[in-house]
């Protein structure tokens, strides 16, 4: 395979402890992973994407809802391994400029959020984009402003990221220029617990009857 532009990279490792089989839990009526196969199948500018699991029934469902998956060896699949690392044993098998993280614990995405911050990584020249948000929470008792005159800070949501390969590869996580996509809090939504899973269903659920997932 030839040197890619943007390879798309969906991380589902089968151990999570909160959420047991978390990754392919049904979630309005598919598998969670699903939702963000389908989001990478829609992409017009991702050469091409891929499933890292070591799980043999994530693969299987992955597969199920046409996408390749690479074997992830046993060492990089523990509680205690990081993103990283896994990103880098992507790339030792397939070569790409840029990586395009997609968390499948992030399923709520607007058609064309992945195209357009590929669009502005390409655009602006950019080392890192991330979706997100303007993040006001402040531990109680710090601030005497109103919520609206706190400024914030942006907080990354999970649900994408496009980086430089050449970052990854040398362990860095953010480059000199890093852009921010704000998106709405229907895509902020990170499954972590329970909760987050139930909240992320009626979200979808009211997407898909007003035509919109």
């Amino acid at each position: 395979m030839k040197k890619l532009s943007f390879l798309g990279v969906i991380p589902a490792r089968g151990g999570s402890k909160r959420i047991p089989k978390k990754n392919i839990r049904m979630i309005a009526g598919k598998p969670l992973i699903a939702w963000t196969i389908e989001a990478a199948k829609e992409s017009k500018l991702l050469d091409y994407f891929v499933v890292s699991t070591e799980d043999p029934e994530i693969a299987a469902i992955a597969k199920q809802y046409g996408a390749d998956v690479i074997e992830r060896p046993p060492e990089l699949s523990t509680d205690e391994c990081g993103t990283w690392p896994v990103l880098q044993h992507v790339l030792s098998k397939i070569d790409s400029e840029a990586v395009v993280l997609l968390q499948p614990t992030s399923p709520i995405r607007d058609r064309g959020i992945i195209d357009y911050c590929i669009r502005r990584f390409r655009e602006t020249g950019a080392d890192n984009v991330a979706t997100g948000f303007i993040c006001k929470f402040m531990e109680y008792g710090t601030y005497d402003q109103r919520q609206q005159d706190i400024k914030g800070f942006f907080y990354d949501d999970g649900n994408v990221y496009v980086i430089k390969s050449e970052l990854i590869l040398a362990g860095k996580r953010i480059g000199d220029k890093v852009e921010r996509v704000i998106t709405s809090r229907e895509q902020n939504i990170e499954i972590d617990d329970e909760f987050d899973f139930w909240v992320a269903e009626q979200v979808l659920l009211r997407r898909i009857k007003e035509g919109r997932q």
